[in-house]
């Protein structure tokens, strides 16, 4: 899946203009040379990674991403299509998703189908490996990690309790001006449901948010018990676990 650095990239892909950015790389569209496929590129620079563990899992991401993608592989998923790494910089080539961002579908009531994309903050759990180190986006990241304890996978129900908060009201539970305002908030982990903006969500869903979004990891439910929630199971349990 890796296939050389940079002048293999250029052989095989033809590169266009970027199309989004982030904290470390940038993505652009790209087309493949052999089948004229219009793709996207995700390129990390691997000089700005001055932190070690940033340049990890900038270098594991192709892994993880294979990984996750193996067969059978979920419709929900950004395909890995390629992986070219070198000394300079770590390239992707993945699915094209020009529909936007989720909120951006949710306020336009655009149809379309999600995808899970960016393997950057990655990491892969087994055998009961416990995890160290802040690492995530300060709106999504759980209140173990930003005490600086270890934490296990209920960290990713925090943050799915995050977005579907986030789908249901348009708006963050954990808000603050700044990262550290932001992680103050999430500290607290006062979550609430402000009328204006729950008006019509059901308490089914605001019980399941609160267990997702329980300050105590040992309360907060773990992704099972997510998918066996009542509100869950009235929305297509088995069409969401898919």
């Amino acid at each position: 899946m890796v296939y050389g650095g940079e002048e293999a990239l250029r052989r095989q892909y033809s590169i266009g203009d970027e199309i989004g950015h982030g904290r470390f790389g940038t993505v652009r569209r790209c087309h493949s040379n052999a089948t004229g496929e219009a793709l996207a590129l995700k390129t990390t620079p691997k000089a700005p990674l001055r932190d070690p563990l940033d340049l990890a899992l900038a270098e594991q991401e192709p892994k993880l991403h294979l990984l996750a993608s193996s067969p059978p592989c979920s419709p929900h998923l950004v395909a890995l299509h390629a992986a070219f790494d070198d000394a300079d910089a770590v390239h992707l080539v993945v699915d094209l998703c020009a529909g936007g961002d989720l909120l951006s579908l949710l306020f336009d009531a655009a149809t379309g189908a999600l995808k899970l994309a960016d393997f950057g903050s990655a990491e892969w759990f087994g055998d009961g490996r416990r995890m160290s180190g802040i690492v995530g986006t300060p709106y999504y990241v759980a209140p173990e990690v930003v005490a600086g304890r270890e934490y296990g996978e209920k960290v990713d129900v925090w943050s799915a309790g995050v977005v579907l908060y986030m789908m249901l009201s348009g708006s963050v539970p954990f808000y603050g001006a700044a990262a550290p305002e932001i992680f103050e908030a999430v500290l607290r982990g006062n979550v609430r449901f402000p009328p204006r903006a729950f008006a019509g969500v059901s308490p089914e869903a605001k019980d399941l948010m609160r267990r997702m979004l329980c300050k105590d990891v040992s309360r907060r439910f773990s992704a099972e018990q997510v998918l066996r929630h009542p509100w869950i199971a009235s929305c297509g349990g088995d069409a969401v676990a898919g």
